[in-house]
């Protein structure tokens, strides 16, 4: 006698792990990440073409990095679309832009921006140095901002 079991349910994860990145020059992503968002080095490669880092805070990983890109990021390729990194309020939006003026990283748009009409949440973008789209947002208080004026998705398309 055969019994059928029941398909299982989906995954019902909470939260999104660590995120890995595949980069060009992983001493140069290193020294970025940890500039920006002040990321500890919790582990590393330097063996050969096996170049990879783990960052993080403590002992939560965040995001690794593995050297195995020869070209920067490819918009127009299927993956990776932007990597966002979510703060608690305006402020700390404002305090990223502040950083990475001081530390003369472009915004993509020159101000923050809210994500689409009457929406509360928003941020900023930026790129890392192969072209990663980079946001820091927070969901709420950004009701007040600018949209892009044609109001598409500040975080949507390139």
């Amino acid at each position: 006698m055969t019994t059928t079991q029941p398909s299982p349910g989906p995954v019902t994860a909470a939260a999104t792990g660590h995120v890995g990145l595949n980069v060009t020059d992983v001493t140069r992503s290193i020294h970025f990440y940890q500039r920006v968002f002040g990321f500890d080095l919790l582990g590393e490669s330097t063996e050969g073409d096996r170049r990879y880092a783990f960052l993080g805070r403590g002992d939560q990983l965040v995001l690794t990095l593995w050297q195995q890109s020869r070209d920067g990021f490819a918009a127009d390729r299927s993956g990776l679309h932007h990597l966002s990194f979510n703060v608690p309020t305006l402020d700390d939006v404002q305090a990223a832009v502040a950083r990475l003026q001081e530390l003369g990283t472009p915004l993509i748009y020159d101000r923050i921006l809210a994500h689409m009409p009457g929406l509360a949440s928003g941020g900023i973008f930026f790129t890392d140095p192969d072209g990663i789209r980079i946001e820091i947002c927070t969901a709420s208080g950004l009701e007040h901002l600018p949209t892009l004026e044609d109001g598409a998705p500040s975080c949507g398309f390139f």
